[in-house]
């Protein structure tokens, strides 16, 4: 499960490879399609995903905080840390880069089966995020430019 479980964060933090090469590396990790909160995912929702927190995020770097290993699952929890550098994907609009160092608290827990991840329920501190980009404060949300 170590294995699963340090193959899949790389995939979220390391630079990816163009083309459809992305898209193999996260085969090796994860089932196509793959359910997410529930929902049948395509992976290639997946790497789009990543390559947006590589824009996002400059000098990225992950810490693994807690886990608990089941028989057929892996909960975790993790921080994600960079430099606010590109355009960054939000619940509320996408909130362009400010420069500043952020990082982010997350949830995951990983079912599996056959030595892939089948299934993930996933939950992110977005608005710790957002309050550290500036776009939302105690007074509300900031018009981007």
């Amino acid at each position: 499960m170590d294995d699963v479980l340090s193959r899949a964060l790389a995939l979220w933090t390391e630079s990816l490879p163009d083309g459809d090469a992305a898209l193999e590396l996260f085969r090796q990790v994860y089932a196509d399609p793959l359910v997410v909160n529930g929902v049948e995912t395509p992976l290639t929702v997946l790497v789009e995903r990543s390559r947006m927190l590589q824009t996002a995020l400059a000098g990225t770097s992950r810490e693994l905080v807690a886990r608990v290993d089941g028989r057929d699952a892996i909960a975790f929890a993790f921080r994600i840390a960079g430099e606010h550098a590109g355009p960054l994907v939000t619940p509320i609009g996408d909130v362009a880069a400010t420069g500043r160092r952020v990082e982010a608290l997350a949830m995951d827990i990983f079912e599996l089966a056959d030595g892939l991840v089948t299934g993930v329920w996933a939950v992110a501190d977005y608005l710790g995020l957002l309050v550290q980009t500036g776009a939302v404060t105690g007074l509300g949300v900031h018009a981007q430019d």
